[in-house]
């Protein structure tokens, strides 16, 4: 009879070999993913879980701990969103969301002010207007101190239904049934002015913005526009995709935007021999950030655009958003930017042609979508540049 090659020990013993191995892979692989920095937050993660004697909240002391992290980093612009968090700017990004399809205000004290209604939103449909109060939202009053919960109280799952008591404007109260749905938003408004100048709003640099923007500048020169006025005020950036896009309909052929990575590799964007031939200003104030700097700072460098309004924030690198896998997202600055001819703008902001600014009260009115043209001393300005060619 022949002996067996292996026995039984023989075996167990090389099972428990390749669990070995297998293991310190996995251990070298994480030291050198992470570092032994990285392997400390996972021990005391692990530490925390297996020998905390006292109550909490796994989930509250990993988003103290990422956000420390991400403090640490000195870096403003990076982040940590909570799965929450992650979720609604994952929509707020696509330029939907989940809601009733109105736009409100603190102002009065007895309930929120509508301020606009998506005419296709579920407040639409149901007859809701701009200019009148929800008082209630499912019983709860949101006057005074019950305004702070109003927005998450009218938040919700698509598909279930809230009910408001509405006050008109002559003071009549009725109720409304709404269900919540996904609420598409447009992120361009746009109009011809009475000077004949295109007067093009862009509210964000997110999904559709980059077609909504040749859209609106297509229709305007159709309609005998003169000029345009792109307005960026209150506008804080978005994706660089969408940045680029819209210079290259706008501007001939040639760099429009730069970017570099951390290791120092430079990734140029150029533009086609397509262009618009009209001349352009920008708007900005100190709200006016990232991408929506480098779109009025790109069209002044190429020699086609003005720049009117105050100091804008100055922000020169870009983000990438990292799902994780507790639902949460991470944002950490991967690259700086520049303009096609490699002008930074960290820590300057824009070049202003005019410096000119708003009031707090018509920086209120502006913020509310509210502040008529003929008051607007910056958007006034620019008609000015533009009409008279100064």
């Amino acid at each position: 009879m022949k002996e067996k090659r292996f026995s039984l020990l023989h075996m167990i013993l090389a099972m428990v070999l390749a669990a070995v191995l297998a293991l310190g892979g996995v251990f070298l692989t994480a030291w050198l993913a992470i570092g032994p920095s990285g392997l400390t937050l996972l021990e005391g993660m692990g530490l925390v879980n297996s020998l905390f004697v006292g109550p909490y909240d796994e989930g509250q002391v990993l988003d103290a701990a990422m956000t420390g992290m991400v403090d640490g980093l000195g870096d403003r612009w990076s982040y940590y969103l909570n799965p929450e968090a992650y979720q609604a700017t994952t929509e707020r990004r696509q330029n939907v969301y989940v809601g009733i399809g109105v736009t409100v205000s603190y102002e009065n004290e007895n309930g929120l002010l509508i301020l606009s209604v998506e005419p296709e939103g579920p407040a639409g449909k149901v007859g809701v207007q701009p200019g009148e109060l929800i008082v209630s939202a499912d019983g709860t009053s949101l006057a005074g101190e019950g305004q702070s919960a109003g927005v998450s109280l009218i938040q919700g799952e698509a598909g279930t239904t809230i009910t408001l008591e509405i006050r008109n404007t002559a003071g009549e109260i009725r109720t409304v049934e709404v269900k919540r749905a996904k609420v598409e938003t447009n992120p361009v408004e746009y109009e011809l002015l009475s000077n004949n100048v295109g007067y093009i709003k862009v509210k964000n640099f997110y999904d559709r913005s980059a077609d909504e923007v040749k859209a609106a500048v297509d229709d305007l020169a159709t309609q005998g526009a003169v000029g345009l006025v792109f307005d960026m005020r209150n506008n804080g950036g978005g994706y660089l995709k969408e940045l680029t896009d819209m210079l290259d309909y706008l501007l001939p052929e040639g760099p429009i935007f730069r970017s570099k990575s951390r290791s120092g590799q430079e990734t140029v964007t150029s533009s086609d021999a397509h262009f618009i031939d009209l001349p352009m200003a920008t708007l900005v104030n100190k709200n006016t950030y990232s991408a929506a700097e480098f779109f009025g700072a790109e069209l002044q460098e190429q020699g086609v655009g003005v720049i009117v309004g105050e100091e804008t924030s100055g922000k020169g690198y870009s983000q990438q958003t990292f799902p994780l896998p507790g639902g949460g997202g991470l944002g950490i600055s991967t690259g700086a930017y520049f303009t096609g001819k490699g002008t930074s703008l960290v820590g300057s902001g824009v070049d202003l042609d005019v410096e000119l600014s708003l009031t707090d009260e018509e920086d209120a009115l502006l913020y509310a979508d509210k502040l008529p043209y003929e008051d607007d001393v910056q958007l006034q300005a620019a008609l000015t540049m533009l009409t008279e060619g100064k």
